[in-house]
């Protein structure tokens, strides 16, 4: 619905006085007191340059920057911005790898006043591109490493800065120009029910809100150095980005597409993290890579979010991580973050299978409405609604999307209501249960997916003429994508077809881990596809383009068996892409680390990506273990030697 047909009805019964789990940090920190978020993020980033000049802002691979030398370079980028383009308010896209550069140049776009479009250099173009077309940006900020992509995507219709090629010329000192709490600072494109990313656009208040709250409730201080894993095209970077740097504390970005997880629990020691900050499926995986022996002396928070949180997960914490640790569930989304927090420590116990979304949260009350948008009371099922006033201004150029999205409060004032889309239950203690999507929409490592942006993009495949994509847990905790199409042809398209052509037009996260083809999909009575019988995927070898070629060698069996074991299948073959078996980045990572374990060589992540197959990954094991100091004749012997006494 995209309107209340009634007011939201109350029960005054139902008032709960219970604000929170009683765990929380009780290390020393400066409150964010609400009267600083009004004003402009660049303004509370100069006050905290002026208290911490010398201390480090970011530290990524081979880059350090103080907060003096942040400032210098975010002003430089301003300086630029503003003789390229003006004082105007207008979008500026950055185009930019996981690292100190893309910090630089989110502030220098917000101290030109203008406000940033983060683009991934990952995803495929055609996504790119229609952010580009829909945000209308006329500059894009890019490097070296991404100018040759930057100039593919601009076409001639915007310009260029690269950050690697400034001119000298320019002023270091901040334009210092007035900008207002109500500016716009950013859009973050989500997946969307139409087929296309929709933009969520945030303003500098919002996110000074969010910095605040986050400082309050976890206690984020100057001597504490967050890690950075989300994409800064994510939602999840914005919160930990800022919530540093308008804090005085260090920011860690990690990127663990390229870096992978095999020594991420000793980058963590090495580098004192404090906070650690990774959507739930990312947890899992560092957690699997641990051997019981790992101390994490400096950690005090591991964070984690952006999917279903499990009762293991829980219990993973408390097995690997120290008393002074605590844990904390986040529920939020693009539009309003946080929603709602759930803090446990070494004695939590949670009594279902999944932990709830938590309690309350500072300026953010939850309602659950049913399908006429009445509040519903304690232990009644409905959509999980928001109301705010630090909520999104709704969607870039899309009104009637704002529209049935964000509404009036019936009650009047300045606060609005978010209907989620989320179902929920709200418990008698005010603890808020988090059951679902009430729509399609699904979390896959951490990121919200429309399944019928997958669908239509299957359906632009001419072979086919009917798709649906379900979300199935494979291991537990592990959420997939499963394409289940039917052919307007025979011969079918393999499963090597369909996964090269999505992954051109849509992110990796969003590919399919599975594809199952039907000669019809089962309907319910009324003639609407019934995705409740749709059949459950078979652990096989799928169908793919080339047949099945059995390993040959030492190294090939060892490297099929880490293939299958990850994937869950019977059988791989020494011809087998990865990728085309379902493999996705964080289980590329896992596969790596028993690579590490069985063959010890270094090899990194990427090693996977550039050689998929079984036969072509052996290949890079063998030439690199007669690389290897001391290795000469027999290497190749030594293969089989190290793959019998590890395995």
């Amino acid at each position: 619905m995209s309107e209340f047909s009634v007011p939201i009805l109350r029960s005054p019964s139902w008032q709960h006085s219970f604000q929170g789990s009683r765990v929380r940090p009780t290390n020393p920190f400066v409150e964010f007191r609400e009267e600083e978020i009004e004003q402009s993020i660049p303004d509370r980033f100069d006050q905290i340059v002026r208290s911490y000049p010398s201390r480090i802002a970011v530290k990524s691979k081979g880059q350090v920057l103080t907060y003096a030398a942040l400032n210098h370079g975010a002003n430089w980028v301003a300086r630029t911005i503003l003789a390229e383009r003006g004082e105007r308010q207008e979008p500026v896209a950055l185009l930019l790898e996981h690292g100190a550069p893309a910090v630089v140049a989110m502030l220098g776009v917000l101290k030109a006043g203008k406000f940033y479009v983060p683009l991934d250099p990952s995803h495929p173009d055609a996504r790119t591109s229609y952010i580009l077309e829909d945000t209308q940006a006329g500059l894009i900020v890019t490097n070296s490493r991404n100018l040759p992509l930057a100039r593919r995507l601009a076409r001639g219709t915007a310009h260029l800065i690269n950050l690697d090629e400034l001119d000298s010329s320019h002023s270091p000192e901040g334009p210092g120009l007035p900008i207002s709490p109500d500016a716009l600072a950013y859009i973050i494109y989500t997946s969307g029910a139409t087929g296309q990313p929709k933009g969520v656009i945030q303003n500098h208040r919002n996110v000074l809100h969010k910095a605040m709250e986050y400082t309050n409730s976890v206690h984020v201080c100057a001597d504490d150095r967050l890690a950075l894993f989300y994409s800064p095209s994510t939602s999840g970077a914005v919160r930990d980005i800022f919530s540093a740097l308008l804090n005085g504390a260090a920011l860690f970005p990690f990127a663990l597409k390229e870096e992978g997880l095999s020594d991420l629990a000793g980058w963590l020691i090495r580098e004192e993290i404090t906070i650690y900050n990774s959507v739930a499926t990312v947890f899992r995986h560092f957690i699997s890579t641990l051997t019981g022996e790992e101390r994490f002396p400096k950690l005090r928070l591991v964070h984690v979010g952006s999917e279903t949180i499990y009762k293991r997960d829980v219990e993973l914490y408390q097995t690997h991580f120290s008393e002074g640790c605590i844990f904390v569930a986040n529920l939020g989304s693009t539009e309003v973050s946080p929603i709602r927090q759930y803090f446990a420590d070494k004695e939590t116990r949670i009594a279902g299978s999944t932990v709830p979304a938590g309690y309350a949260v500072k300026d953010t009350e939850v309602l659950i409405l049913d399908e006429d948008g009445r509040e519903l009371g304690p232990n009644h099922i409905g959509e999980i609604a928001v109301r705010s006033r630090y909520l999104s201004q709704g969607y870039w150029r899309s009104p009637e999307l704002t529209r049935a999205a964000f509404l009036p409060d019936p009650e009047g004032g300045d606060k609005r209501i978010y209907r989620t889309g989320d179902l929920g239950r709200m418990l008698s203690d005010g603890c808020l249960e988090h059951l679902g999507r009430k729509d399609f929409q699904v979390k896959i490592r951490g990121h919200r997916v429309e399944v019928a942006e997958i669908e239509l993009a299957l359906l632009d495949h001419l072979a086919l003429k009917e798709a649906v994509v379900l979300a199935r847990e494979g291991r537990p905790g592990d959420a997939q994508l499963v394409a289940y199409v039917v052919s307007a042809a025979q011969p079918a398209p393999t499963v090597s077809e369909l996964r090269s052509f999505l992954s051109e037009r849509l992110p990796d996260y969003m590919v399919p881990s599975t594809f199952v083809l039907l000669e019809a999909l089962p309907l319910t009575p009324s003639g609407k596809v019934d995705r409740r019988v749709l059949p459950a995927p078979e652990r096989a070898r799928p169908g793919l383009a080339q047949a099945f070629v059995a390993p040959r060698t030492p190294a090939e069996k060892a490297l099929a068996g880490f293939y299958a074991e990850a994937l869950g299948l019977g059988r791989v073959g020494a011809h087998d892409n990865f990728f085309d078996l379902g493999g996705h980045s964080l289980l590329a990572s896992q596969v790596m680390s028993r690579v590490h374990a069985a063959f010890q060589v270094e090899l990194s992540v990427n090693s996977l990506f550039e050689a998929p197959t079984v036969a072509e990954l052996a290949e890079r094991i063998e030439i690199a273990l007669w690389l290897a100091p001391g290795a000469g004749v027999g290497a190749g012997d030594q293969v089989g030697a190290r793959e019998e006494g590890e395995l």
